[in-house]
């Protein structure tokens, strides 16, 4: 007993006085090239990064082009049932307006007196969410949404199609960026947020790639300006 004490504590001394080397200096990160691209060619990689990952992109001039569009999809998708958020893009859209024009089910969270008939809904009536999103990835194509009360988390994740609305104002050039603009130092902390890159895409265990396993089969972006 008293043999492995010593032992122990000779050997804690010897680590305690040995001197410790500076740690290598970790080399200068090469200039992000992403953060000298023009705006018109910010949203070109977006939209060609979208695409890359099976998104589909329409972009309209303003939001008045934008529920013409809208109306274009539920038409060719069917769309008779939608869930939406009531984020500050999606408000600017009117959708109650545009709903009633185009004969579609408009749904919000809202609209649901109980938290089961909501879950019900949005997994099995929904068949499309409709949401706006608070930053966009040009050098990958992804979508970053932040949830609260008006942006619930199932409405992007649940239904089969999804259909993000992006002000082109949205779109910044690398990760970085919105990583410091959404956890960055003195932000308000955030319960739950999601970043998108393509429909959701799984696969099995011969490498077979599904989509639609665990979230939207079908991502469709919809840019304004």
């Amino acid at each position: 007993m008293g043999t492995n004490t010593t032992t122990r504590d000779e050997i804690l001394g010897r680590l305690r006085d040995a001197s410790r080397g500076e740690l290598p200096k970790r080399p200068a990160l090469p200039p992000l090239v992403e953060l000298s691209w023009s705006r018109e060619h910010l949203i070109e990689k977006f939209i060609e990064n979208l695409v890359e990952q099976t998104a589909v992109v329409h972009r309209c001039k303003d939001y008045v082009t934008a529920a013409d569009t809208l109306t274009e999809i539920a038409t060719l998708h069917r769309l008779h049932k939608v869930l939406a958020s009531t984020d500050g893009i999606i408000e600017t859209l009117n959708l109650r307006a545009w709903a009633e024009k185009a004969g579609v089910n408009l749904f919000f969270a809202r609209d649901f007196s109980d938290r089961d008939s909501y879950k019900d809904f949005v997994f099995d009536g929904a068949e499309a969410g409709i949401t706006g999103v608070d930053y966009a990835i040009a050098e990958s194509g992804t979508l970053c949404i932040v949830h609260d009360k008006n942006q619930p988390r199932l409405v992007s994740l649940a239904p089969i199609t999804h259909i993000a609305v992006v002000p082109v104002e949205r779109i910044y050039p690398v990760y970085e960026q919105v990583i410091e603009n959404v956890f960055g130092k003195d932000r308000p902390p955030h319960s739950h947020v999601t970043f998108i890159t393509g429909p959701s895409m799984t696969a099995d265990i011969q490498g077979v790639p599904f989509k639609g396993m665990h979230g939207p089969k079908r991502l469709i972006v919809i840019l304004v300006g």
